[in-house]
């Protein structure tokens, strides 16, 4: 019989983390809310017919944020078989709102208590027995980070789900909280106004969310039954002086603060390590100077220093000399044509091979973005920028899709779900790709090498030009009567500061560098293909023919270039051979080193770029439209064409904008 076993839990309680453990599942795991924004699913390992759903973090049940609705919607309406509740043992005060609202929905319920080493760390000891007691419902203690007793909480929850009665089953059915005597009156003559046949067991939890005049619960209410209730709930707000929201959430924090008290044993206060960095890395003054530094030094060492040494190896020797001679001399013995060479040499390996060549400075970067991530430290990024977004007319919760991507553009504009108004989501998801995502990290490094000596300053002046591009967006956009309104505001935990697995983190880091390499050998390949057929190839003497290297202006390639040069003559790279650059890079960012690298090859940068012309090209790329890929997420987050358009506009003419500026005063500056 085929079981399906949720996992809920608030943001950052280590849901994915225990999601991988159990099903073996290559979801990455930040450490900060906002990194599972839909359901994912997946088979229990030894199990063939046990699925493992992953739900969006949530603090409870209401419906005022996405998350909020994936998950309420998917435990009502597919009624998995079995909760497997995640808890924070290091927060348990502010877990357990939500794992009241779990108990309501009579469904067997089974709690894990996660971190249970960050609470003991700060002296203190959570009995898990007694709160199995207080809940009415099995608790056990598991580390998701390290696969302790994982096992053991699924096993159970899949006892919990199976088709056994409802009393001879470990998981809870009755709910554990009890509000005063007024309140359940209302709540039992709320049950009787619920539509029948109603679904199994839920009875309770739909009377409660009706009694908070919960939108959701009451559209399916008829005319009639929404009188009675507003008779009853007003009853109920004037015999106790309150808010019926108010009165259910009071209820549900007052049993959190009775059955913590009875659990959780305080041995040694006093301030934690991750209360003593915060001191320093929130300090009013010296906060964004050190993330500052804290991003110059990541990007330091990924392009300028380690990264850039063995790049430099990939690039100039591996890709550069040693794959060409070895495959050429395979050419040779094989005698194979002209065509055939300059496809495999001058197409594949200059092409393809120019980006591979950056591998390594981007698993670098992966793998200290990652690091910052899973720490704790880009929660604090996030706090730290809120009040400098704010102050340009962006949301804080719009950093969370900024730092996704950094990574890639599409996930990082799927972030944007979290955002609840409108208009700040649409701004969000304008401006997102404005942050150099890892396919622009090869452009920036091949600029900075080329043109800048392997500057690390060229990588940071891109990410600062980013954020730049960002909030001037914000006072802009703002100015258009559709992006009006009050900024909705910044709630975000700061968990706690945690030292990362080593195996998370190469974890990730391959993940994402895989995706890169695939990227690589698929699209980018065949881009590069495309490149070396349109360059190589020609109309001449009213026939086709492979052209000769002083030919190449005859090229189709020279062609369709041609045609479109003349819009960038002012930002100074009017050339065709920039202009399809452009133009591929618009399949995917890393085409734009691999169609120089056929057309301008080992060398040819210096010359056909100026500092103030390279600048002018790098930052248009960095700021005009995204891949197609994620213009293809802009356009399903947008639901609209209208808007989609809108956004692809804005960033071409901000972009050209940009780069015109940049190349005047880079000009004037070293004129």
């Amino acid at each position: 019989m085929a079981v399906t076993i949720a996992l809920v839990g608030n943001p950052n309680s280590g849901k994915t983390t225990l999601f991988n453990a159990l099903t073996g599942s290559r979801q990455f795991v930040g450490n900060w809310p906002g990194v599972t924004v839909e359901k994912k699913e997946g088979l229990l390992k030894g199990y063939a017919d046990v699925t493992i759903v992953d739900l969006p973090g949530v603090y409870s049940l209401s419906p005022y944020t996405p998350e909020e609705v994936i998950a309420r919607r998917f435990i009502l309406e597919e009624r998995p078989d079995a909760i497997l509740n995640i808890i924070d043992g290091s927060n348990p005060e502010r877990n357990l709102y939500l794992t009241t609202q779990i108990l309501e929905l009579g469904i067997p319920v089974v709690c894990a208590v996660n971190m249970l080493d960050v609470l003991e760390k700060r002296g203190d000891k959570l009995e898990l027995s007694r709160l199995s007691t207080a809940l009415g419902c099995p608790c056990i203690a598991i580390s998701a980070l390290r696969s302790v007793n994982v096992r053991s909480a699924a096993d159970l929850a899949v006892q919990c789900a199976s088709p056994a009665p409802p009393d001879k089953r470990s998981g809870v059915l009755n709910p554990p909280v009890s509000f005063n005597a007024i309140t359940e009156r209302a709540i039992a003559e709320l049950q009787a106004l619920l539509p029948y046949p109603q679904e199994r067991g839920n009875r309770r939890f739909n009377a409660i969310k009706l009694f908070e005049r919960d939108e959701i619960a009451l559209a399916r209410l008829s005319a009639a039954s929404t009188l009675e209730l507003e008779r009853i709930v007003a009853l109920a707000e004037s015999e106790l002086h309150d808010d019926s929201e108010s009165i259910i959430a009071n209820g549900r924090y007052e049993f959190v603060e009775r059955t913590v008290a009875k659990c959780l044993a305080r041995h040694r206060p006093g301030t934690s390590a991750t209360e003593r960095i915060d001191r320093i890395v929130l300090n009013r003054v010296a906060a964004l100077p050190i993330f500052a530094a804290v991003i110059f030094a990541v990007y330091y060492v990924s392009v300028s220093t380690v990264g850039a040494m063995v790049t430099s190896w990939t690039g100039t020797v591996l890709f550069g000399s040693i794959v060409p001679e070895v495959i050429g001399g395979l050419l040779d013995s094989a005698m194979a044509a002209d065509w055939q060479r300059g496809l495999i040499l001058d197409g594949i390996v200059a092409g393809a091979g120019t980006v591979l060549g950056f591998v390594p400075q981007l698993l670098i970067l992966f793998f200290m973005l990652a690091f910052l991530e899973s720490c704790g430290y880009m929660a604090r990024i996030a706090f730290i920028l809120d009040r400098l977004f704010r102050s340009f007319g962006l949301s804080g919760k719009s950093f969370i899709p900024f730092v996704i991507g950094t990574g890639c553009g599409v996930p990082g504009i799927m972030a944007s779900r979290t955002i609840e108004s409108e208009s700040d989501r649409r701004m969000t998801i304008i401006t997102t790709t404005f942050m150099p995502c890892g396919a622009k990290l090869p452009v920036i490094a091949l600029f900075a090498g080329a043109l800048f000596q392997g500057s690390g300053l060229v990588a940071l002046n891109a990410y600062a030009i980013g954020i730049a591009a960002i909030l001037i967006s914000g006072l802009i956009l703002r100015r258009f009567k559709l992006f009006r309104g009050e900024i909705s505001p910044f709630v975000m935990e700061l968990p706690e500061y945690r030292l990362p697995t080593l195996a998370n983190l190469l974890r990730s880091t391959w993940e994402r560098g895989l995706s890169f390499i695939k990227k690589a050998g698929t699209l980018i390949l065949l881009s590069s293909i495309a490149v070396w057929f349109l360059s190589s190839f020609g109309i001449v003497g009213g026939g086709l023919r492979m052209l000769h290297a002083d030919e190449i202006s005859r090229s189709f390639l020279a062609t369709i270039g041609g045609m479109l040069s003349w819009v960038f003559i002012p930002l100074g790279f009017g050339t065709w051979q920039s202009t399809v650059a452009v133009i591929t890079g618009l399949l995917a960012k890393e085409n734009i080193v691999a169609t120089l690298g056929v057309l301008y090859g080992a060398g040819g940068m210096q010359t056909a770029f100026s500092p103030a012309v390279g600048l002018a090209f790098l930052y248009f790329n960095l700021l005009c439209p995204p891949c197609c890929a994620a213009i293809g997420a802009i356009r399903r987050e947008m639901n609209s064409a209208r808007w989609t358009t809108f956004a692809l506009a804005y960033q071409l003419c901000f972009a050209y904008a940009a780069a015109l500026l940049i190349r005047i005063a880079v000009t004037l500056i070293f004129a």
